[in-house]
């Protein structure tokens, strides 16, 4: 690019010393003998208001057509569902939207990325962010900054501050927007308070040590009951997906980006680590058995602590309902030494390259998605963040209702995103079979290091 730059301005010196030669060649030119005219005044310059060019009336849209592709199944493809079908009879432009469902993230993904060699694929997808980055590096990908800004189609003069910033960065990268939140969730720790208040403790951990301290408490208050069936449990159950490993990371100072690359292998992520392998063979956390799921562990209290996506916070409160347990819980983040863990993640509003219709059109269908109204309904559906600070505040009685998701709300302040890499598709699943290796295995403690070595070799690898 920057060789480009220099060959242009080398032409335009060229061009110009050209020009001055050939002035230099003319005679000189007669000298007015009368005073010339003034010169008329230049037409007033009308100012441009930012935004989509060339410029597509509302008649231009009529009849348009826009195919959309998501992975959701359950409450999330009802709702979508029912949304959009009110969107196709009641929008002002006379858009049709449709839609196609496949069964995972990945199945999408491998589709649409077929399809864009070809002419039939989706206008607007929903798809992760690191997805997005892919198709963006073949030029498939709509900024949608530019349409987020526009005059006529855009969001209202202050409507962006509206959004949060910890919910809204994921896919800005390098000042062009590569989509727009469709849903965010995080992993928070489940905390039973009454139990914790039992063992001596009328405070949730802020610390790693703290968290240490009372996991240790819970194992040895099974260990001396009269049940032996749970013997060796009762702190803190482990779950081995990316997420809650991101998680422990990011609380401990660490995570896994250096520079422009991943690293794994660096002493905050080994502390991370370690304190976690050596809680593991202290017998302050345990590995869940087959037959039995983490929300019933927690409810039987056989974990002080749990580990569960926003989406789940429903599924341990049935369980705690379904077992009897009238203890109160919440949720954490999750505690390092000095900060506290909360990468944030979740599906995006992505516009592919189309027609300028088209591509008009689907930034039409996802403002309007993301109404006010529209995602007061999305979270009282699916229980994950609200995506606008005026959703927060016009929910008051469902957060009484639901007093760990309004724990959840409160903690998103100060929370992180994922690394913003294409790549990411491939390093997060590597990144949760690392670290399921560590348990499953039984690693030993000073031998973690080894299994970050080999994180740091395979990242390579897959950015290649």
């Amino acid at each position: 690019m920057s060789l480009r730059a220099g060959g242009s301005r080398t032409q335009q010196g060229f061009l110009l010393l050209a020009l001055l030669v050939l002035a230099a060649c003319q005679p000189p030119a007669p000298q007015p003998t009368t005073t010339p005219p003034a010169p008329s005044p230049a037409p007033p310059t009308e100012e441009v208001a930012p935004g989509i060019r060339p410029f597509i009336p509302a008649e231009a849209l009529r009849e348009t057509g826009v195919d959309v592709w998501h992975p959701w199944l359950g409450v999330e493809a009802s709702l979508l569902e029912s949304q959009t079908a009110e969107f196709n009879q009641t929008n002002e432009w006379g858009i049709t939207v449709r839609t196609q469902a496949y069964s995972s993230y990945t199945e999408l993904f491998d589709n649409a990325t077929a399809a864009l060699a070809g002419s039939e694929g989706p206008q607007a997808v929903i798809a992760l962010p690191e997805h997005a980055s892919r198709w963006d590096a073949g030029g498939h990908v709509t900024d949608l900054a530019t349409y987020m800004a526009d005059s006529t189609y855009g969001l209202a003069q202050g409507e962006v501050d509206d959004f949060p910033a910890e919910l809204w960065t994921q896919e800005l990268v390098a000042e062009r927007r590569l989509g727009v939140p469709a849903q965010r969730s995080a992993h928070f720790l489940t905390y039973n308070q009454s139990w914790a208040r039992q063992l001596g403790f009328p405070k949730p951990p802020t610390t790693a040590q703290e968290f240490r301290t009372q996991a240790c408490a819970a194992h040895t208050s099974l260990g001396g009951d009269e049940d032996p069936a749970n013997d060796g449990r009762g702190g803190w159950l482990v779950r081995t997906d990316s997420m809650t490993f991101l998680s422990w990371l990011n609380a401990f100072g660490g995570g896994v980006l250096d520079g422009g690359g991943y690293r794994f292998l660096s002493p905050k992520n080994l502390e991370a680590t370690a304190f976690l392998k050596q809680l593991y063979d202290d017998n302050c956390a345990w590995v869940p058995q087959a037959g039995q799921t983490p929300a019933e562990a927690f409810a039987a209290r056989e974990a002080l602590f749990g580990t569960a996506a926003m989406e789940e916070f429903s599924e341990f409160g049935r369980a705690m309902a379904t077992a009897e347990n009238a203890d109160q819980w919440t949720v954490l983040s999750f505690p390092g030494a000095t900060e506290q863990g909360l990468p944030v993640y979740g599906s995006s509003f992505v516009v592919l390259k189309s027609t300028p219709e088209q591509q008009l059109a689907s930034w039409l269908l996802i403002r309007w998605l993301l109404s006010t109204e529209n995602q007061k309904r999305w979270v009282e559906a699916t229980g994950m963040f609200p995506l606008r600070t005026s959703v927060q505040e016009s929910l008051g009685e469902y957060g009484r209702s639901h007093p760990q998701w309004a724990s959840a709300v409160e903690q998103l302040p100060g929370a992180q995103i994922q690394p913003q890499l294409a790549s990411w598709r491939q390093v997060r699943v590597m990144l949760g079979d690392g670290f399921e290796a560590m348990f499953r295995v039984n690693t030993p403690t000073g031998r973690v290091a080894e299994i970050l070595a080999i994180m740091d070799r395979t990242a390579r690898d897959l950015s290649e």
